[in-house]
């Protein structure tokens, strides 16, 4: 049932939809910052000089000699060895890459049945789970911390649980909030909100681990987080229909963009999933290969770029919170910029949805292979491997209005269950890559090794731009379309042979 927007005070200021588009973005900001700070505080965590000393231990009985162009660099750019305070574990590198990538575990196995819950049943409470769950795991880190690094691994994993579902249940929120002409710029706003918190994290975790020590991280971030969850109940619901807090205009201009589908999802239908179109669908495949070459660069860049500020160019922990974390700040505007952008070009004809999704996509992808291919080569200039940095983690934020807009363009009713397929795919780099890494700089934390995995997040970034530029789509889909309805069967949809 429609709900009345009577006396409504917040409907006539802000618009409903951006309520939603700003506290989702909030949400995302809160789900990829508390999965950050981990990054960053356990620079402070462990205890450098006495892991270090074990693996010269091991180099010294292998004979083990570095070539000279694998020196370290200092702060001026000449090989030498950082010395900052020691924090109190032993964690070698194998079981660091464990911990980063631990979160993975949990975030690949919740994204199906968190997508399928969200568009059955409710996308906001799936969402509420998710963040709630991130703030008890993050306030319980340091404790666990104390007992067992297998500790950590649960309460990572248990945030991982949490973190799937975020992707999905927004895409169901957008396909029922969005209207088409806003969809770029609503989607963007929404998921730019991961740099945001990316950002505010490595900030706030780097001052917070060298004034207050490493336990702090937790306790105010996870702390801070907690006043979300109530406005997010509060402020938001599963559609317009169901929203008090929204104008009748408002309310109607939305159901009418979606040509009623809103409405028909609120009052109709569950639709099944067309499990064989989807798996046999160019455009969807091209969204899956895209999402998955796309996430190991922004997981190395998210998970492992405090590490090689850290090993290999030597920046102190202030100086690394701040390198690290300004780049997701200007990837945020660039991404809202762009889509604005894009979406202006669209509503006047100049570029069709498919242009632009390509155009996002391509912004994405070729400038930092472009930046890693650079960075590759520029050894201990400090200044010239900043500025590459920060100009591929800006240039990333083009994905937001590129592929990771376009479930909802080819398949708005099944949006949240095609996120979550693809990025259930796309989560597999996000367990490599810290084991990747980890294995090749085990005792040869050196700018020869991570130039090996700069050149391989170059090739996987090739193949995503020749997929999705070939096979990419922003039209709907014939297999989105609502089936039929049976009237003889009271309103229950005859069922589609693809369908389960």
């Amino acid at each position: 049932m429609d709900v009345p927007a009577k006396g409504n005070i917040l409907g006539r200021m802000v618009p409903a939809r951006y309520v939603l588009a700003i506290l989702g973005s909030i949400g995302m900001a809160i789900v990829y910052g508390l999965k950050v700070n981990l990054s960053v505080a356990m620079v402070g965590m462990l205890n450098h000089t006495a892991i270090e000393a074990s693996v010269h231990d091991v180099q010294d009985d292998d004979n083990f000699t570095a070539p000279a162009e694998d020196m370290q660099c200092d702060a001026t750019g000449n090989s030498t060895s950082a010395k900052e305070a020691d924090g109190p574990f032993l964690w070698s590198s194998e079981i660091q890459g464990i911990v980063l990538s631990c979160y993975f575990w949990g975030y690949f196995v919740s994204q199906i049945p968190g997508g399928r819950i969200a568009e059955l049943f409710s996308a906001k409470w799936v969402m509420f789970f998710s963040v709630t769950i991130n703030v008890v795991c993050t306030l319980l880190t340091p404790v666990m911390a104390e007992a067992h690094y297998v500790a950590v691994v649960i309460m990572r994993v248990g945030e991982g649980i949490g973190g799937g579902v975020t992707f999905p249940a927004m895409h169901v929120l957008l396909s029922k909030w969005a209207p088409p002409a806003e969809r770029s710029v609503m989607a963007a706003l929404v998921y730019a909100g991961t740099s945001l918190g990316t950002v505010i994290s490595m900030l706030m975790a780097g001052v917070l681990t060298a004034t207050l020590g490493w336990e702090s991280v937790f306790y105010v971030m996870g702390g801070l987080s907690c006043a979300w969850c109530v406005l997010w109940v509060w402020l938001v619901q599963d559609s317009p229909q169901s929203q008090p807090l929204i104008s009748v205009e408002e309310r109607e201009m939305i159901v009418t963009s979606l040509g009623g589908k809103a409405n028909d999802h609120e009052h109709k239908q569950k639709l099944a999933v067309p499990w064989k179109a989807v798996f046999t669908s160019g455009p969807f495949l091209a969204i899956l290969v895209a999402h998955a070459c796309s996430n190991w660069g922004w997981y190395m860049l998210l998970i492992e770029l405090p590490f090689y500020m850290k090993q290999v160019l030597k920046f102190n922990m202030t100086e690394n919170a701040v390198t690290t974390a300004l780049p997701f700040l200007s990837l945020w505007f660039f991404s809202i910029g762009l889509s604005r952008g894009l979406d202006w070009l669209r509503s006047r004809g100049v570029i069709t949805t498919t242009t632009a999704r390509k155009i996002g996509t391509l912004f994405a992808s070729l400038v930092p292979a472009a930046c890693l291919l650079g960075l590759a080569f520029v050894r201990c200039e400090r200044a010239a491997a900043v500025a590459l940095t920060a100009l591929g983690v800006t240039a990333i934020g083009g994905m937001f209005c590129g592929f990771l807009s376009n479930h909802i363009d080819i398949a708005p009713n099944f949006a949240g269950t095609l996120m979550a397929i693809t990025n259930t795919v796309a989560t597999i780099p996000g367990i490599v890559v810290p084991i990747f890494v980890g294995i090749l700089t085990h005792g040869n934390q050196t700018i020869s090794a991570w130039r090996i995995i700069f050149f391989v997040t170059i090739a996987l970034y090739v193949v995503e731009i020749v997929v999705y530029t070939i096979f990419g789509s922003g039209e709907e889909q014939s297999w989105n379309k609502v089936p039929e309805v049976d009237e003889k069967s009271e309103g229950k949809p005859l069922k589609n042979e693809e369908s389960v």
